[in-house]
Parts: C-alpha cells; structure tokens; sequence
C-alpha cells in the first residue's frame, strides 16, 4: 500500500529531524496547544500503537480504547493520559516511538487497503487509517520544525493528506454544525515537483489556487490560511478555507494569522 509506504518516509523524516536533540531539547514547547516536543511524540506513540492494534488485533484495541475514551470522558488531558499509559521520557520515547511507527509501517505495507478498521469514531478503511497517521505525523512534525527554526523539505507524498483534506469537505461544515455547500470549489494545487493538483467541481464559480503544501497546512491547522500563498475565489471557498479540519473530534479551532510559523532561531 503505498500509502504505508509514504507514512514509513513521514517517521524516518521526523526522526532524523528529532533524534540528535537532547532530553531537555525535547522538553521545548511548540506552538500547538503549547505541548511539548515531548508531548508530541507521546502522543504519536500511543496513537501508532493503537492504530497497529485496529489492524492486526481489534480485541485488543477495544480494550484499550476504553480506558481512554473513560479518560478524556471524565476531563482529563490527552496528554496526561498518554502519560499515565506511556511513562517513557527523551531520547528512549523517541526510540520507542520510531520501533512502533516501522512497525505499524510494516503492517499496513501487507494489509489489505479495503480492509475494515476500527477507531474513537467510525471504523475506516486500512488505507485511510494510515493516511490518518501520516497526516497526523505530518501535521505534529510541522510544530517541530517550526519550534526548532527549520524549513520542511516536503515531496509529493503530501498529496495523500491534500486528498484527506479535499475528501473531508463536507466534515469540516458538519463539525462546524453549518448546511454543507452543494457544490465544492475547485482547486489547483501546485506540488513540491511542481506539478499541478485539481479537484473539485472544475465548473465551480468558487476556487482556491495556491501550493499543495499550504493547503495540507489549512486542513491540519498547522497554519492560517493567511499564512499562505493560497487565493480563495468566492464566499464557499473562504468559508472553507476558515474552518477546514480534516481530522476527527470536535470543532478545533483554526490558528489565528501568525500564530503558528517557524521561530527565529540563533
């Protein structure tokens, strides 16, 4: 499945990114909800392990979807939660996050991509859940190159969260408790090769036009739209563009402009 492959490329990216950084370097706060490097990586941890489990062993992943449902149910902060499940810290969190994410890798580069997942919300498919997983890969590891003060170099394979944001459309107005528009705007996408991306109804009077990167950072709210070269055309496609969430959950709320961009590092 070559989107598992693409997610195996997302972890050795983000690891050779985080992998030189001492213990207390993890410890740095990133601009998303203040977590820190840390915290992040926890978190994918946790996530990876449970994403592994709804593939290969749903028993098991029903019976740790409950204690964590219970959690967030009673209040509790995700990453207090995933703290009290994963009590490894620094460099061995790191070590032990990159062994699960090959290893859910390596699973998902075999499965079936029709195969039927389970997760916090509806089951999915085995080629979305691991689409799901690059995304969130992606979407985290941008607060860290961002908190760290370097540039991403992306490729092509960011089009599997572009596709995740196109096809989550509809989602973000229903998220958003807003009717959802009859017709969805047309894109033009331009991929890190250069090449030109398009989706949507191609006779649609609302476009958006602007690199594919920017708008995979819209739909993960790793960015404001206005921290982007994206040109919105149209009411439907500005409205998008202001609540587009391609992730599950409630409502999330879009950074405001300047909120989150790389830092001045010395």
């Amino acid at each position: 499945m070559q989107q598992a492959v693409d997610f195996r490329a997302e972890i050795d990216d983000l690891y050779e990114l985080i992998s030189p950084l001492s213990d207390d370097r993890l410890l740095v706060e990133t601009g998303f909800k203040q977590w820190s490097i840390e915290k992040l990586i926890r978190h994918l941890h946790y996530w990876d392990g449970m994403a592994f489990n709804a593939l290969v062993d749903p028993e098991q992943f029903q019976l740790d979807l409950k204690p964590a449902v219970k959690a967030l149910g009673s209040g509790q902060p995700l990453p207090d939660f995933e703290r009290s499940v994963i009590t490894l810290s620094g460099k061995a969190l790191v070590s032990a996050w990159r062994e699960t994410s090959l290893q859910l890798a390596e699973a998902y580069e075999r499965a079936d991509p029709s195969q039927r997942c389970a997760w916090v919300g509806p089951d999915m498919s085995a080629r979305s859940c691991i689409t799901a997983r690059q995304m969130e890969t992606w979407s985290h590891g941008q607060g860290i190159y961002d908190v760290l003060g370097r540039d991403r170099v992306d490729s092509d394979r960011v089009r599997n969260i572009v596709i995740l944001g196109v096809n989550t459309f509809g989602w973000a107005y229903r998220v958003n408790q807003l009717p959802v528009p009859e017709v969805q705007p047309a894109l033009t996408l331009t991929a890190p090769s250069g090449e030109l991306w398009q989706y949507g109804d191609a006779n649609s009077t609302e476009s958006i036009v602007g690199d594919a990167v920017g708008f995979a950072q819209v739909v993960t709210q790793t960015r404001n739209v206005a921290d982007t070269n994206l040109v919105t055309q149209g009411d439907v496609a500005a409205e998008w563009m202001r609540i587009a969430q391609c992730f599950a959950g409630g409502a999330a709320k879009p950074p405001a402009p300047g909120e989150r961009r790389k830092a001045t590092v010395d």
